[in-house]
C-alpha cells in the first residue's frame, strides 16, 4: 500500500487518494482506492462501491455532473468527500488490480462482506459503511447484505441487486438472457490475461460476435470465448443450469432466500422501464420494506439501463420531465448525497416511498431529433403497484380482439408454426450490455437494418405468420396502467417443449409524421413450457394436450391515450434477447437439432391479459 496522493481536480478542490489492499478470507488481495479530504482523515462514514469495470474508469451510467458526462470517479468522489463522507472504490476479484479469478456474481457475497468489515475496523471509519453503485455494483451490494454484514449502514441499489437472478437478469421464464453472452465477451477482452497478451488480444478482436449469434446454440469449445476458458466456463455453466436448483440459490444471486439476514438498514432501489432489473427492484423494495423497520424507497424511470440523465429510450422521447437531472434532483450525485445525508447524518428530507414515471400523454409527433414524442410525467405513491391500481382483464379473441368480456370463438384456437431457424427478431425492450447485437429501449415494432435478424423487405412484426396480434379498438378514453403485466394462455404444441412470448404495445394512430402509426413496445416476457408448473422440476409437454400457462412480463407504467390501441403480441421467440428453444426438449447448451413446432393458443375465454389499471383521473 503506497502513500497518500493529492488529486488535481477542476476548480482546485482538495481531494486525496490512498490505495488500499483489502484481504479476503481466502488470502486474495482486493485492491481499492480511498478518497478523503485530507491524509489520515478523522473517523467518518464510508461510502463503498465495488466494480468489475475498473475502479478508476468512468462509465455512462455514472450520470452527468456539471460539464462531465460521465464524471471521472475522483470527480464524483470529491463531491461526496465535500459532503463529509469517505469513499472507497474497489476492483472486484479477478478484475482491475485485484487478485484471484473472476467468476461472475459468485464471489461477491464473501468478498463484499469481508471488505465492509475490514473497512469498519480502520481508524478512519466510524463503524458505518454504506454501499452504492449501478448494475453489477448493485448486485454486489445485495450479495454482501445477504450474508448480514454487521457494519452495513445503508444501501443505494441502482439497476441491480438480484432478488433472483434465475427469474430476472440471467434467465426469465426458464429462457437464458443472451446479454450475458455479450457481457462476458466484452469483459473477457478487458481481462488482465487478455490485456497482457497481444496475440490473445488480437485473437479476440478478430472474432465476429454477430456472426457467432447465427451459430447458436453454442457448445463448449465452439464459442468466441474458447480462447479464454475462465470466461467460457462460467458463461456456459450459467446457461447449462436451466433448472432452478442449488446453483441459483446462493447468496450472491438470490436475495429472496436471504432477506431475513439482510441488515435492517435504509435502502433505495432504482430501475427503469427498459432495464432488465425492474423485477429485482420492485421485489427488493417490497420485501425489505415489509420485513425491516428501516425505510425502503423505489424509483422507476423511463430510461434504458443506467441512462437516467436521458429523456429518450431508443426511438421514443419521453419529454423534459424524463431525466433525473432537474426533476428528481439537481443531478445523480446530489440525489445520492442528500439521501445518505437523510439516513446517515439525520439531515434533510426523505423522499416519498415510490416515485415512478407514467409514460404517455405526448403529442405523438416526431421531435426535431427524429423520435416519437410519447411524453410522460413523474408520479408518487405509497406502495408498488400504486395503492389505487385495480386489476382489469382483457380477453384474447380469435378475430384478434382484446376485449373486457370474452366472446364465443370460432375457431377455438389460433395456430402457427414456430421454426427455431427463423426466430422473431428482438426490437428493443429491457436489454442492456447487448451491443453490437442488440440494444434496449422503445421502438416501432417494424424492423429495419439496425436490428439483428431482420432482413428485407423489413415488414412489420405483425405481418409474420408466427406472431399473433390481439388489440383493442381505438380507445374512447384514456387508460393508465401501472404495475404487473400478466398473461394467462391456454396452449398446446406438437413439440414436447417450446416457448411462448408476450409483448405489450401502445399503438399510436396514424399521423402526418407516422402515416403507418407507431407500435411502441412497453414490456415483454417469455416462458419455456417445460417449466410451466415449476422451475425446479421441469416436465415435458404431451403433444396435443392443452396446458394453462402464465407468462409474466416486467412491470410498466403507461398512459394509453384515447385513440390509441392496447395491443398484445404472442409468439414463441424473441431473439437475440433470449436463447431460442430448439423444441426438442434437450438441454439448453449443445443441442445440434431444431424441430418446427405447431403451436396453438386457445381463445374464447381461455386466454387473457391482466393489467393494473389506475383510476380515470390518474393520467390527467
Amino acid at each position: 500500500m503506497g502513500g497518500w496522493e493529492r488529486l488535481d481536480l477542476p476548480g482546485g478542490r482538495d481531494c486525496w487518494r490512498l490505495v488500499l489492499d483489502v484481504p479476503a478470507r481466502d488470502g486474495v488481495v482486493l485492491v481499492a482506492d480511498l478518497y478523503a479530504d485530507r491524509p489520515d482523515p478523522p473517523p467518518g462514514p464510508v461510502l463503498l462501491e465495488r466494480t468489475p469495470y475498473g475502479r478508476r474508469l468512468s462509465r455512462p451510467s455514472d450520470g452527468v455532473l456539471g460539464p462531465d458526462d460521465p464524471p471521472a470517479p475522483e470527480v464524483a468522489a470529491q463531491r461526496f468527500v465535500e459532503g463529509g463522507y469517505l469513499v472507497v472504490r474497489q476492483d472486484c476479484r479477478g478484475r482491475g488490480d485485484s487478485g484471484g479469478t473472476f467468476t461472475k456474481y459468485l464471489n461477491e457475497a464473501e468478498d463484499g462482506y469481508d471488505t465492509v468489515e475490514w473497512i469498519a475496523a480502520r481508524d478512519w471509519c466510524d463503524g458505518r459503511v454504506a454501499t452504492m453503485g449501478v448494475s453489477y455494483s448493485a448486485h454486489a451490494q445485495a450479495a454482501l447484505a445477504s450474508l448480514g454484514a454487521p457494519h452495513l449502514a445503508a444501501m443505494f441499489l441502482d439497476s441491480g441487486g438480484f432478488a433472483s437472478a434465475y427469474e430476472a437478469g440471467t434467465r426469465m421464464g426458464g429462457a437464458f438472457e443472451l446479454k450475458q453472452v455479450t457481457w462476458a465477451f466484452h469483459r473477457a477482452r478487458t481481462s488482465a490475461k487478455v490485456l497482457a497478451d497481444p496475440v490473445l488480444r488480437a485473437t479476440l478482436e478478430a472474432e465476429d460476435l454477430r456472426a457467432w449469434f447465427t451459430r447458436m446454440p453454442w457448445r463448449r469449445g465452439a464459442t468466441p470465448l474458447r480462447f479464454v476458458p475462465d470466461y467460457e466456463d462460467y458463461l456456459l455453466e450459467q446457461w447449462e443450469h436451466g433448472v432452478f436448483d442449488e446453483y441459483w440459490r446462493r447468496p450472491g444471486i438470490f436475495a429472496r432466500g436471504f432477506y431475513d439476514r439482510f441488515p435492517d438498514v435504509p435502502s433505495l432501489h432504482i430501475s427503469s422501464w427498459y432495464d432488465p432489473y425492474i423485477r429485482t427492484a420492485t421485489e427488493n423494495f417490497r420485501e425489505l420494506g415489509r420485513k425491516k423497520h428501516s425505510p425502503a424507497y423505489l424509483v422507476l424511470g423511463p430510461w434504458t439501463h443506467g441512462a437516467r440523465s436521458a429523456r429518450h429510450a431508443g426511438d421514443v422521447d419521453f419529454g423534459p420531465e424524463a431525466p433525473l437531472d432537474g426533476n428528481l434532483d439537481d443531478d445523480y450525485v446530489t440525489m445520492r448525497l442528500r439521501w445518505f445525508d437523510a439516513h446517515l447524518a439525520g439531515s434533510g428530507e426523505t423522499p416519498p416511498p415510490v416515485r415512478y414515471f407514467l409514460m404517455g400523454g405526448g403529442s405523438g409527433r416526431r421531435t426535431p431529433e427524429g423520435r416519437l414524442d410519447h411524453g410522460g410525467r413523474w408520479r408518487t405513491a405509497a406502495a408498488w403497484p400504486p395503492e389505487t391500481a385495480e386489476d382489469q382483464v382483457f380477453h384474447l379473441g380469435a378475430d384478434g380482439s382484446l376485449a373486457r368480456t370474452p366472446s364465443p370463438s370460432d375457431p377455438p384456437y389460433l395456430e402457427y408454426d414456430f421454426d427455431p431457424a427463423d426466430p422473431v427478431p428482438t426490437l428493443g425492450g429491457q436489454v442492456t450490455s447487448g451491443e453490437p447485437v442488440m440494444s434496449g429501449g422503445a421502438f416501432h415494432q417494424h424492423p429495419d437494418e439496425r436490428f439483428f435478424g431482420a432482413s428485407p423487405p423489413f415488414l412489420p412484426l405483425e405481418s409474420r405468420p408466427d406472431v399473433l396480434v390481439f388489440q383493442t379498438p381505438p380507445l374512447t378514453r384514456d387508460v393508465a396502467v401501472a404495475g404487473p403485466v400478466t398473461v394467462r394462455l391456454a396452449v398446446s404444441s406438437t413439440a414436447i417443449d417450446t416457448d411462448f412470448t408476450v409483448k405489450l404495445i401502445d399503438v399510436h394512430p396514424p399521423s402526418a409524421d407516422y402515416p403507418q402509426g407507431f407500435a411502441m413496445n412497453l414490456t415483454d416476457g417469455i416462458l419455456r413450457c417445460r417449466y410451466r408448473d415449476s422451475f425446479a422440476e421441469p416436465a415435458p409437454m404431451v403433444p396435443g394436450e392443452v396446458y394453462d400457462i402464465t407468462v409474466e412480463a416486467p412491470d410498466t407504467a403507461n398512459l394509453f391515450r384515447a385513440g390509441h390501441r392496447i395491443r398484445l403480441d404472442v409468439s414463441s421467440s424473441n431473439f437475440p434477447r433470449f436463447d431460442v428453444n430448439t423444441n426438442t426438449g434437450a438441454r439448453e447448451v449443445g443441442d445440434r437439432r431444431k424441430v418446427v413446432a405447431a403451436n396453438r393458443v386457445h381463445v374464447g375465454g381461455r386466454s387473457w391479459l391482466t393489467l393494473a389499471v389506475l383510476p380515470d383521473d390518474a393520467g390527467a
